[in-house]
């Protein structure tokens, strides 16, 4: 993939990660023992902005870090990584945000989030550094950070002529007007269900909440794992199979390679469709390697797998 197309500013969270692997996943009262716990760049926010940076795109990043050690390692890779970091406030006297992920033999994962300085980001400031900086691009958000930050997103997209992509990860409760704006608003099925109020558990039920989501935004997608992905917008809709994996390893973080190489596309002009076949392949690419940034596709990378007919 070549690099260029429109600049993409990704507001949204940055955490470490722990990473312990386990057989199953604890359930109420129960201790299990882990075999390994690593450390490891994430949250969706950063997480996004790698995934597009690594396929060339021409990426800003925007959120808040602890003045801690893991402040700075995260900074440090994202600037490793090709991502502008100017944006990035440290917040003195808070810790960064951190994940605690814990990752099955199957590859599943079950995540538990603390926000820490992800809470600091301000409406105020989102708004300014969209409308200086983001005129004629795409503007990428999840829900990884407060609300009235997406609102202020939005709405600061709007005015500024930016493309206004949401992943509703996770589900929030936000106003119509919000997500009107999004072009697409991406979620999988258990968000799509919580938004449309019905069961998303088949190709065909995703399909029927695509169409009900399209009257509420400017065009969707549902992910649906190891089935792919459905979209529609104005022009139509389709499914974009995803190929079989030989063995999952780890799915941590591969919806947020899906969207960062949706909008590295989208950025380069591309249809919606278009746009999500490659996001189909980062995601597949991504499931079938350890952690989450250490599992996304470089530039080049995506051209053997293919997405199936």
């Amino acid at each position: 993939m070549t690099a260029g197309g429109a600049p993409i500013t990704v507001i949204g969270s940055a955490n470490l990660d722990y990473i312990v692997r386990v057989p199953t996943a604890p359930g109420p009262g129960e201790t299990v023992l882990a075999g390994a716990m690593r450390k490891s760049p994430g949250g969706k926010g950063a997480n996004q902005a790698v995934a597009a940076a690594r396929l060339g795109g021409r990426v800003r990043f925007v959120g808040c870090v602890g003045d801690d050690d893991d402040g700075a390692l995260l900074l440090r890779e994202l600037r490793a990584e090709g991502v502008d970091s100017a944006e990035v406030e440290v917040i003195t006297g808070e810790h960064t945000g951190l994940a605690i992920v814990a990752v099955e033999d199957s590859g599943e994962n079950s995540i538990v989030v603390v926000p820490g300085a992800n809470f600091a980001l301000t409406a105020t400031r989102v708004t300014r550094v969209v409308r200086r900086r983001a005129g004629g691009g795409l503007v990428v958000l999840q829900a990884e950070v407060q609300p009235r930050i997406i609102a202020a997103a939005a709405a600061a997209a709007h005015e500024s002529g930016s493309r206004f992509v949401l992943n509703l990860a996770p589900f929030v409760e936000l106003d119509a007007d919000v997500l009107a704006t999004c072009d697409p608003l991406v979620v999988n099925e258990s968000e799509a269900a919580a938004i449309t109020g019905r069961p998303v558990t088949s190709v065909g039920s995703a399909h029927e909440a695509a169409r009900q989501l399209l009257e509420r935004a400017r065009s969707v997608v549902i992910t649906l794992g190891a089935r792919g992905a459905v979209w529609a917008d104005a022009e139509g809709a389709g499914l974009v199979p995803a190929p079989a994996v030989g063995r999952v390893v780890d799915t941590t973080g591969a919806g947020d390679a899906f969207v960062g190489a949706l909008t590295v596309r989208l950025a380069q002009g591309a249809d919606l469709r278009s746009a999500v076949e490659l996001g189909v392949r980062a995601g597949t690419y991504a499931v079938a390697r350890d952690g989450a940034q250490s599992s996304y596709a470089m530039s080049g990378e995506l051209v053997d797998v293919a997405t199936g007919s």
